[in-house]
Parts: structure tokens; sequence; C-alpha cells
């Protein structure tokens, strides 16, 4: 047997014990088993390469914490409500349409952050009350939302699952924005019609009114909507007039909108807003920090390689199947894309590799649904109040297979698809 698969082995089984058994944080089992890595290699404590890859993914993190603290201060403001507010007053008279917005709604953090557990947290959590309010089972609602929150996560501008493989080979994020959307809204089109030609006949608007947080557009008025407004703002203008509009960074881009708030809406105490933020997204941080150490400690000891090389030698048919089932049991969107992700990209060299990676994170998303943690299915499960997390996961399986067969295809006809844009 291979050394390297020796080390891959005893990090991998590290990694589940510290899951499956001892029941830690995805992030702090990856820890260890990078450090258990080194150990196997007789590379000892390699303190520096760890520091290094604790760093490893340093932009994403920021942008992480920063997104979580501009959702927050959207959502202590009332922007976040009024605008769920006025959605569902609007177009309750024809329900596709409304599901179809709700369903962008809820995709909206995600998009903004890359980070799948901000659109529960935030939009989410706000419509979740008036779907259940339509008479929707709530493992229903739980599925839907968390459907919706892998797709704003994949969808663009912000997808941090590519930024890790683009990471690991090289790659810059650049020319991401069409197929990441081509990976993403057709599918919450049809989630958005599936749960509504499903579940939903007639709306009770009084009854979903009620459950929905009570506007403040009209104390305010337009200005509410300000600091949404500036960053979508400088997103574009920093793309599409560069030579105007300098690219002062997305991070800094946050904060900006985040202190705007402090005066188009409802008073709120920054500091306390941030805190919260940043106690929202530290588990994901936590994680990213575990797969910048599992990452590096890799290729220290010649696992990345060694993958790569390996990877290259799958029959096609198997690969497929093995993407399928292997890049979701990791459990955590960034831990299958750094470990996965990586040395597929090399895999599929022939093909468009914007396409492929756009595809991998979709599939590498689904992880962020699946036990051992269960992010999302725990998140939801929490807001609508259903106890048995397996129940959502079971109500969103149609929308997952349908999701790989998608991932499969822009893969597999990635050239082509690549030829559309």
């Amino acid at each position: 047997m291979p050394f390297e698969l020796i080390i891959l082995l005893s990090m991998l089984v590290v990694f589940a014990l510290g899951v499956f058994l001892a029941k830690l944080p995805s992030g702090v089992a990856l820890v260890l088993s990078a450090i258990v890595g080194a150990l196997v290699a007789g590379e000892g404590f390699p303190l520096r390469h760890l520091v290094e890859g604790a760093f490893g993914y340093l932009d994403a993190m920021l942008i992480i914490a920063t997104a979580m603290i501009f959702m927050k201060a959207l959502e202590a403001s009332g922007a976040l409500g009024t605008l769920g507010h006025l959605l569902v007053k609007s177009l309750y008279r024809w329900p596709t349409l409304l599901f179809v917005f709700i369903a962008l709604f809820v995709m909206f953090p995600g998009m903004l952050t890359g980070l799948s557990s901000a659109c529960i947290l935030t939009t989410g959590a706000l419509v979740a009350p008036a779907m259940l309010a339509m008479r929707i089972p709530a493992p229903a609602v739980g599925s839907f939302i968390a459907m919706l929150a892998v797709y704003g996560m994949i969808a663009p501008p912000i997808n941090i699952p590519v930024m890790i493989i683009g990471g690991g080979v090289d790659m810059p994020y650049i020319g991401f924005e069409k197929p990441l959307a081509l990976a993403s809204f057709p599918l919450a089109l049809v989630a958005a019609l599936y749960y509504r030609f499903r579940y939903v006949r007639k709306i009770h608007i009084d009854e979903v009114l009620s459950q929905l947080p009570s506007p403040v557009h009209a104390k305010h008025g337009i200005m509410l909507f300000a600091p949404l407004v500036l960053v979508v703002a400088l997103m574009v203008a920093i793309r599409v007039v560069p030579q105007y509009v300098p690219d002062i960074g997305i991070p800094l881009i946050f904060l900006l909108g985040s202190l705007a708030g402090l005066f188009t809406g409802e008073r709120m105490k920054f500091w306390t807003t941030a805190r919260s933020a940043i106690r929202d997204a530290m588990p994901v941080m936590v994680i990213l920090v575990g797969v910048g150490m599992f990452v590096q400690i890799m290729t220290l000891t010649g696992v990345r390689g060694f993958l790569a090389v390996g990877a290259l030698n799958l029959p096609p048919a198997f690969l497929y199947v093995g993407i399928s089932l292997l890049m979701p049991a990791f459990g955590s969107a960034y831990a299958s894309a750094s470990v996965i992700g990586v040395p597929l990209v090399y895999v599929f060299l022939g093909k468009d590799e914007i396409v492929v990676t756009s595809a991998l994170s979709l599939i590498a998303g689904l992880g962020d649904l699946m036990p051992p943690p269960m992010l999302l299915c725990a998140f939801a499960s929490q807001i609508v109040g259903e106890k048995n997390q397996f129940r959502i996961l079971r109500q969103s399986i149609p929308l997952m297979v349908l999701s790989l067969i998608v991932a499969i295809a822009m893969i597999a006809f990635a050239n082509s698809v690549a030829k559309m844009y």
C-alpha cells in the first residue's frame, strides 16, 4: 500500500471518529486529522505549516464575517423584515410568482456571503412562519429553506467552495458568474414550483401577514434600503467601470453597507449586532481554519499530489458515481471542496475548468445537508419546530437527486456549456 494512502486513511479515520463518535465540530475534527497526518508522515508537529494553513482561507473568512455583519445590520434596521412583508403582500394573489420571489429572497444572503447557514438564520427565519401559516407541513418548509440555502451559497457573486477549489489549483475567481447562475437559479425555480404546487392551494393573507415582522418603510422611506443599494452598486461598479471605481475589496464593501445601516433604519447597537453576526459565523470560519490546515498537511506530505494522480487513472463512469457519493458524504461543502474538489479539477483538464469547478461546488454544497453534522437540516428544524432532522432530509431527497444530475451533466458537457456564454 502506498505510504501516501496510509497517511490519507489515517487522516480520514481521525476525521470520521471525531465527527461521528466524539461529536466534535467538523472544524476541530479537521484540525486533529491534520495533526495526525503530519505525525504519521514523520513530520512531527509542524507548527509553521499548521499556522500557515489556518490562514489559507483568510479572504473567505473575512468575507463571511463582514457579510454576516451586513445581513444582521439589515435585519436589525428593519430592511429585511420590510422586504419580506412587502413581497408577500404584493404577490399573494399570484402564489406561483410569490414562491419564486420567496425563493430568491431566501437565497439572497447566501449570494452575498457564500454562506448557506446565513440564508436560514436571516431570510429563512423571516419567511418560515409565513409559510407555516400557509399550512405547509413543517418538514416541507424546513426542506424548502434548506435547499434554497444550498442554491444561495452556490449562486453568484460569492461562492466560497469555488474560491477554495480555485485557491488549491491557482485559478482566479473570475468569470464564474454565468456558470454559477446556471447551476443555481434554474434549480431554485424548480424548488419553488415543486413546493408551491405540491402544498399550496390558497393563501389566507391576513393569517400569513400576522406571522411576518411589521414593515417600517413608512417611517424611514426609501432610505431604509440605501445600505443594500450601496453594496450592490459597489459590487457592480467595480466590475463594470473599474477605471472609475477602484476595487476596495468585498469585506470593506460589506462594512460600509453595515455602517450605512446605522443611519437609514431602526436604531441598533452596532457592536451588539456585530458580535451576534460573528457568533453565528464562527462555526463556519472554524471549518475553514480546519480545511486550511488539512489541505496544507496534505500538500506537505504528498497526499494531495497522490490524490490528483490517482484520480486521473479512474474510469469516467466510476468517476461520476464516485463524485456523486463521496463529495456530499463529507458533511461540509468546504471540507469536500478542499479534499475532493481540488484534485478533481485536474481530472477534468480537457473540459472547461470554470464550468467544472462551478458544478463541483454544487455537489459539494449538498454536503451541508448530510449527516453527521446535517448543519442546514439542524438549523431549519429549529426554525420550523421539527424535532426530527431526518424528516427534513427525506423531504429534500428529490431535489438533491435533481441537483446531482444537473451537476454531473454540467461536468460531462462542460465544453458545450461554456460555449453557451
